[in-house]
């Protein structure tokens, strides 16, 4: 998450203060009819485990196989090294049981070492926002967002990154970054910490979609409250090549609810992305408004099948795409009348005895007393 997002959420909020069997895997997944709430558990504040602080639960995956979810934290290595957690969560047609955490990994750097924070070597400090198990490989896909600082006397620019890791959390390898997402002094390329949020493997894991939250400084403005202009990427890559092979334009909703005052922050983008099997895609939509603590999730189902390729497009703001991705509301969360909090990833999850499968989603509480780190449990419904 964005700081000014924590920073202006932490000033106004204070001011105003049973295990099921495995069956499908992600290639198998069908496309859902709607998603049922079946219940949600929420992670104590501040709960150590292993030496570490659990919070910042930015990104979920589920390997079928051993019933074993990965949770990556968004610490900057600010209170613990970067790191992922894996976890069983017990659920039942009626909720979730427990979410009992089995072990921590840090995140390490291609020479074998852990990740910097900001203070060490702020040139190298990871953001980490989404993780993805490859059963196939045995690996892990993780993303980071960089950093872009411009002050005077103190620019630091820091590309995002989609690094492949082994499961003790090594380095293997990071792909290719196109030009367009390299990070800029001048108002091209990146926006601070709204890069690589949502991470998706697709065609048996041949295919990685890789999601970016806000619109490029090229690609026009952010979102807004009335607006529905807002452009951001989605990144198609060739796990084989290990290349891009394409991109696709998708249209943002405008931000959901106006903000305290005007001019506050307020945020609309791409938290997470997850395949639905036959090149379908579901895409996470996260706002956030200052003086609202609740978030409002939007999950929209979309076709890249049916979109324009626009990497060779250095601008949509310039060159407007002929066919953007085409999206459909599968769920506004806040039709639940339920509490939201940062909800930023989502997986398929293990199938109920009814055949249905589930979806699970998680929240990010930014290590704050003030938000939670939630889970979501979803019935599937064909």
């Amino acid at each position: 998450m964005h700081p000014t997002y924590t920073v202006l959420a932490h000033t106004f909020l204070l001011a105003a203060l049973a295990a099921i069997c495995p069956k499908a895997s992600i290639a198998q997944a069908t496309l859902p009819g709607a998603l049922k709430l079946l219940g949600k558990y929420t992670v104590p504040y501040n709960m150590a485990y292993a030496g570490t602080t659990v919070g910042g639960l930015s990104g979920i995956d589920y390997d079928p196989k051993t019933n074993r979810y990965y949770l990556i934290s968004d610490d900057r290595s600010t209170v613990n090294p970067a790191r992922f957690y894996t976890a069983v969560i017990n659920i039942s047609p009626t909720g979730i049981d427990t979410v009992a955490f089995t072990k921590v990994t840090t995140f390490k750097q291609r020479n074998g070492t852990v990740y910097p924070n900001s203070k060490q070597d702020a040139a190298h400090t990871p953001d980490p926002e989404a993780i993805r198990y490859n059963p196939m490989a045995q690996h892990l896909v993780w993303s980071s967002e960089g950093e872009r600082i411009l002050k005077k006397g103190d620019t630091l620019l820091e590309n995002p990154t989609v690094t492949i890791a082994d499961t003790n959390g090594q380095l293997i390898d990071t792909l290719p970054l196109p030009p367009q997402l390299r990070m800029q002094a001048n108002e091209y390329g990146p926006r601070q910490n709204g890069v690589f949020e949502g991470l998706a493997y697709a065609d048996h894991y041949k295919t990685l979609f890789v999601s970016v939250e806000e619109p490029l400084y090229q690609d026009g403005p952010r979102a807004g409250i009335k607006d529905t202009t807002a452009l951001v990427r989605i990144l198609s890559y060739n796990l084989t090549a290990k290349q891009l092979q394409a991109q696709y334009a998708y249209k943002l909703d405008p931000v959901a609810y106006p903000p305290i005052t005007t001019g506050a922050f307020m945020i609309n983008g791409v938290a997470d992305i997850l395949h639905a099997g036959n090149g379908q895609l579901l895409v996470m939509e996260r706002s956030f408004s200052t003086g609202r603590m609740a978030c409002s999730i939007r999950i929209y189902v979309t076709d890249v099948g049916k979109a324009q390729n626009i990497a060779n497009i250095p601008s949509l703001r310039q060159t407007p795409p002929v066919k953007p991705l085409e999206k459909h509301l599968l769920l506004n969360l806040d039709a639940l009348g339920i509490y939201i909090d940062n909800v930023e990833g989502m997986t398929f999850g293990p199938t109920l005895p009814n055949g249905h499968k589930t979806l699970l989603m998680v929240a990010d509480n930014n290590f704050l007393p003030i938000q939670q780190s939630q889970f979501l449990l979803f019935e599937v419904v064909p």
